[in-house]
């Protein structure tokens, strides 16, 4: 089953140093699952500064700056990954190193017939 682990941390909580640190543990952690089978995708996400909302009310779009809610924590990355069930997706998501200063969110994902497959080569 593949499962979304969203990271979740104060934007401010780490320095620049750490912040390398976590990329390259993190790197490393997409290459033990990749090497398992289990990695199908992970990215770190920008500063919700950056970010752009977009609802849709009665036929209208309204465009906003930054996240949809405002939080003390931020979404701040994903893991998406292939497990045989809850049990091992909670294992992972205790090796992320964002979860030492935030949390993760473990979400099962939906499989939509008629998705384009992202293993596919091009």
């Amino acid at each position: 089953m593949k499962y979304m682990l969203l990271i979740y941390l104060d934007e401010n909580a780490l320095n620049e140093t750490e912040r390398q640190e976590c990329y390259a543990e993190s790197a490393q952690l997409a290459q033990d699952l990749n090497s398992n089978g289990q990695y199908l995708a992970t990215a770190p996400l920008h500063p919700t500064s950056t970010a752009t909302s977009v609802r849709m009310r009665d036929g209208r779009r309204f465009v906003t700056d930054g996240p949809f809610a405002e939080t003390r924590e931020q979404l701040g990355g994903f893991f998406m990954i292939d497990a045989k069930d809850l049990d091992e997706a909670i294992g992972i998501a205790a090796r992320i190193p964002g979860a030492r200063k935030g949390a993760v969110e473990i979400r099962p994902v939906i499989e939509v017939a008629g998705l384009p497959d992202t293993r596919s080569t091009k």
